[in-house]
């Protein structure tokens, strides 16, 4: 992919974003603040982290599955238990952000 399409792309999702946000922003009950700027900025860090995790939990769990077939039942558990550990925190991350954003609209 060129470096112009690519630039390209991120102006047609900017326009878009405007364009769908426009709207909302035209509310005069709508209170735009820092914290929920902030919150939603968070809770999105929190998702890239937890996408993140997942994948290096899959790639990992894969590598050792290759390398030693025979301890295969082993691995899966381990990696469905550190999953929903991973899991359990990005939604106590997400939870945080929307009473953050709660709290800074009401």
């Amino acid at each position: 992919m060129s470096l112009k399409r690519i630039v390209h792309l991120i102006a047609l999702v900017f326009v878009v974003m405007f364009i769908l946000v426009s709207p909302v922003m035209a509310e005069p009950n709508y209170a735009f603040s820092g914290a929920a700027v902030g919150a939603g900025v968070g809770a999105g860090i929190a998702i890239l982290g937890a996408g993140y995790g997942f994948g290096r939990i899959g790639s990992a769990a894969l590598e050792s599955m290759a390398r030693q077939p025979e301890v295969a039942p082993r691995v899966q558990t381990a990696m469905i238990v550190i999953a929903a550990l991973l899991e359990g925190a990005t939604f106590f991350a997400l939870i945080v952000c929307i009473l953050l954003v709660n709290k800074a609209i009401f």
